[in-house]
């Protein structure tokens, strides 16, 4: 019970992310979190990793929106919406 209540202020620290390339990393960071702390004291890193890979996923399917478009990002940081692949 102790580390969800390191988790959870992270995870809301997290949620203000508004970009697509925030949320992205929002979701890539609160996995790896979640994921070191539920996994064993052996296999801390194991589970940051397994952890990072499921966020990373998530946000994918988040940055997709329902019209079947997905966001990408250009060379100089800009955005844009098309078609997805």
């Amino acid at each position: 019970m102790k580390k969800l209540a390191y988790v959870i202020p992270m995870l809301a620290a997290l949620a203000a992310c508004d970009t697509p390339d925030g949320r992205l990393a929002a979701t890539t960071a609160a996995g790896a979190v979640i994921g070191a702390s539920v996994s064993g004291s052996n296999d801390k890193a194991k589970g940051a990793i397994i952890g990072g890979a499921a966020g990373l996923a998530a946000g994918t399917l988040i940055n997709r929106q329902s019209n079947g478009n997905c966001t990408y990002q250009r060379n100089d940081g800009s955005t844009y919406v098309a078609a997805c692949p």
